[in-house]
């Protein structure tokens, strides 16, 4: 609780640095295999700020919903920690993306000139979520993806970094990767920027994308998750333990979870 406090007073001191002229919200899934080789589907939900010249998209336990009372979602946590969804802030600073992304015990942030996405227009239509849709394609840094946007939303946004068309990106599909439109508020809520942070390790994006795909790639990693910290102990400054449902679950380093079995990684980008 004591870290949940502080998570808190930090949101507070953080740079506003667009509004959002809407709020999406994603259902995202990951379609992978467990720690002995079974087919599973994650789920979580991504939220998409669209402001003037800033977007950010985030896991949706890193909202912060300003009239919202209610105690976070630990199990929620732990389910977005094993899918590996960054925070991505496009236009931040101008013309530049950063990304800010927890792989244990430190925190990342990655920057780099916006990549722009060479999509070829098609003439197909779907409904996607009670919007009509036309279809693009692109691949993007490795990954094919077939998406459908809708020029009733007009904005180039879309869920974690796919953008660049003339309407929302409604549906988005790769083999193993599936974002879908489900809810859209009409929000002027604030968009932050990443909270300053001394200990946080900055780099270009090349560098952590690697660093992040030569880890969670590991045949090790699915069935012992913190298999290339050396010391785990040792590098653990804080931890909470708490007990959902009789199951027990542990954060650390500021109430992140700890994962003792993890799911084969599904790479957004494989360069």
């Amino acid at each position: 609780m004591m870290a949940l406090a502080l998570t808190i007073a930090a949101q507070a001191q953080v740079e506003t640095v667009d509004t959002a002229q809407f709020v999406a919200v994603y259902d995202y899934e990951c379609r992978t295999q467990n720690d002995e080789a079974a087919p599973v589907t994650d789920r979580m939900q991504v939220v998409v700020q669209a402001g003037r010249t800033v977007t950010k998209s985030m896991p949706y336990s890193a909202y912060p919903v300003y009239d919202d009372e209610s105690e976070p979602d630990v199990a929620a946590g732990f389910q977005e920690a094993l899918m590996h969804m960054p925070t991505v802030w496009t236009g931040l600073p101008t013309g530049q993306t950063t990304v800010r992304e927890f792989i244990f015990p430190h925190e990342y942030e990655g920057y780099e000139p916006t990549p722009d996405l060479a999509w070829t227009l098609t003439y197909d239509t779907l409904t996607v979520s009670g919007y009509l849709c036309q279809q693009a394609t692109a691949t993007f840094r490795g990954v094919e993806w077939h998406v459908w946007y809708t020029e009733e939303i007009p904005s180039s946004a879309g869920p974690w970094r796919l953008r660049g068309l003339p309407g929302l990106i409604v549906k988005a599909e790769s083999e193993a990767h599936t974002f879908c439109l489900a809810g859209l508020r009409m929000e002027a809520s604030p968009i932050t920027a990443p909270e300053q942070n001394p200990e946080v390790h900055r780099m270009k994006y090349a560098k952590l994308l690697k660093h992040k795909n030569e880890i969670y790639s590991n045949r090790e990693y699915a069935k012992n998750p913190s298999y290339y910290v050396p010391d785990l102990w040792g590098s653990i400054t804080d931890m909470i333990a708490l007990n959902r449902n009789g199951q027990q679950l542990l954060l650390a380093n500021g109430g992140h979870p700890l994962l003792t079995k993890a799911h084969v990684y599904q790479p957004l980008e494989l360069e």
